[in-house]
């Protein structure tokens, strides 16, 4: 429980308290803030100069019509604490995305009152409004930019309401402990995937024979027609040329040495777009870093585990 000494702290009001767990949070008076707007601060002098205009002429009308207007001003502030009083709120999953590319964060909506939500603001970089019916349940998205690879932390979710009449704003700033995994930027040029000597096992290819596929490489023009593939062209993967050998299984490596860049992010970038292509082109591939070696293998599995491992590197 948090002491009265750190309840009115100032960094309550901006950066909101953090959710230990992303379990659902219920909105209670200890998470909701409540501050005039700027049309609520009008309002407020407006009262003031009747009741001094009511004081001056001692007019019971300007009394009345002050008092009137004062009733309202008071009244709106509970109904704008009611707005997000009770609310549940809870924290959903998101998806991997890849550096440059805004992930997407769900956030689990739950009124479970009678009474309708009407123009609820959530905002992290993005807003979304929306209206809550009674007894409903939603889901908003809000996206946050990434730039480099690694854990996106979502930061701070604002849930907010100036309703009815937009004199007063209540809000509830939220940390949850909610975060995303960034794999690298694919590399825009596409270079052929690597491939070494026929006695070398980790890196490129494996030993070639006479009659099996053992990898790829740019087409070059005189190779037979019958080798181009057709599916890697029709994903706009490029023009390659199958290649094919005997003796053994096909098997190609990927390997962080062999790949080409000024610094270890472009390297990476080069091993994620081999990572991508050879996943759409249906190939079996083994995958090599630094202190990680992942047997060849194929499937949506094995590339998720290679590219968390470019991510994390």
């Amino acid at each position: 429980m948090t002491s009265l000494t750190g309840r009115i702290k100032a960094h309550r009001f901006f950066a909101g308290e953090k959710a230990t767990e992303n379990q659902p949070l219920p909105l209670t008076h200890r998470r909701i803030f409540i501050l005039p707007t700027q049309r609520g601060l009008g309002f407020g002098v407006l009262i003031i100069l009747l009741f001094l205009i009511a004081f001056v002429y001692n007019n019971n009308l300007a009394y009345l019509l002050t008092f009137l207007i004062a009733s309202i001003f008071f009244i709106t502030i509970m109904h704008s604490f009611n707005s997000l009083s009770g609310l549940i709120v809870q924290a959903g999953h998101s998806k991997p995305v890849f550096a440059g590319t805004a992930v997407g964060f769900d956030i689990h909506l739950d009124n479970p009152n009678s009474n309708p939500r009407q123009h609820l603001q959530i905002t992290l970089e993005n807003t979304e409004s929306l209206t809550l019916p009674a007894h409903s349940k939603t889901t908003a998205t809000l996206y946050s930019a990434t730039h480099q690879r690694g854990w996106h932390e979502a930061g701070k979710v604002t849930i907010a309401s100036s309703y009815p009449l937009g004199l007063f704003r209540a809000w509830s700033p939220i940390r949850f402990n909610l975060k995303a995994l960034v794999y690298p930027k694919p590399a825009a040029q596409n270079s052929p995937f690597p491939e070494s000597s026929a006695g070398e096992f980790q890196q490129g290819f494996s030993k070639k024979g006479a009659d099996d596929f053992y990898g790829m490489q740019e087409y070059q023009p005189g190779d037979p027609i019958k080798h181009i593939h057709w599916k890697a062209y029709a994903k706009g993967l490029g023009l390659y040329s199958k290649q094919y050998g005997g003796g053994n299984s096909a098997q190609i490596w990927l390997d962080y040495a062999q790949t080409q860049g000024n610094d270890t992010e472009a390297r990476l970038s080069q091993l994620c777009r081999w990572v991508i292509e050879a996943d759409q082109a249906g190939l079996s591939y083994g995958f090599i870093l630094p202190g990680l070696r992942l047997p060849p293998d194929s499937g949506a599995a094995h590339t998720q585990k290679c590219l968390e491992a470019l991510a994390l590197f």
